[in-house]
């Protein structure tokens, strides 16, 4: 995804909402204008810093723990059969109770702070990423592991050196998944129950009828996602490369 295409879409965007808001001629507190939102924006960017940052934090530290526990688990699939057969039917029986329901609980559980939307984001990231990973640690060559045995290579090492580097685009692909999917979490525990981030701003501003602010919260929001999808999808074509140049030695 390169700058310019999405400045490109940002444009296209901006003219096909001020387009309906012409075309419909919808009061300012059903859709207001594009210069109505980046006003609201500006006159309460104060608030929207300061939520933003919250909200960002969340995130980021459930894509760091949501992380390191998929990476876990799916390495521990990967090296134990007993664990696969026992553990992945749950994991994929886990996914038919959605997850938005447990919001409710994990605020009653953790409280109105941060700890129940980060732990929020982290369930709904941890199956994508286990479930990429481990699909991809499973893939790797057969012949690799025969020739492994034959040399008198542990199980772990045949891991380290072979199935976790052919594993990492798969991880990738699960991060950038990741990506989209935290911040979700994040605001959705704080619609159920929070003094702050861009989830509580957008519900305080709903209720006062600040259907401008709202907006401009729900853009800064979408922001931060593109933001950080970009960020992991670069960091995800590093370790492509470096999972490519491994392979090649």
């Amino acid at each position: 995804m390169r700058l310019r295409d999405i400045l490109l879409a940002l444009i296209i965007g901006l003219c096909l909402w001020q387009a309906i808001v012409i075309l419909t001629d919808a009061p300012h507190f059903i859709l207001p204008s594009p210069w109505r939102v980046a006003n609201a924006a500006y006159n309460s960017r104060v608030i929207i810093a300061e939520n933003a940052w919250v909200t960002a934090l969340e995130v980021m530290l459930g894509l760091i723990i949501g992380t390191a526990l998929g990476v876990a688990t799916a390495i521990q699939l990967a090296l134990s059969k007993t664990a696969e057969r026992l553990i992945l039917p749950i994991l994929v029986f886990t996914q038919a109770v959605p997850v938005f329901a447990l919001a409710p609980l994990l605020t009653l559980w953790f409280g109105y702070g941060m700890a129940s939307k980060i732990i929020m984001a982290v369930l709904i990231i941890y199956f994508p990423i286990t479930s990429a990973f481990h699909d991809g640690l499973t893939r790797s060559d057969r012949g690799y592991g025969d020739l492994s045995v034959s040399m008198g290579a542990g199980r772990w090492n045949f891991m380290r050196h072979v199935q976790i580097p052919h594993a990492l685009p798969s991880l990738g692909t699960g991060l950038k998944l990741a990506a989209v999917y935290a911040p979700i979490g994040a605001v959705i525990g704080e619609w159920v129950g929070a003094s702050k981030g861009l989830g509580y701003l957008m519900l305080l501003a709903n209720g006062r009828a600040k259907i401008d602010l709202m907006f401009a919260s729900l853009i800064v929001l979408a922001c931060l996602t593109v933001i950080l999808h970009i960020t992991i999808g670069i960091l995800a074509t590093r370790i492509t490369r470096y999972a490519q140049g491994t392979s090649q030695k």
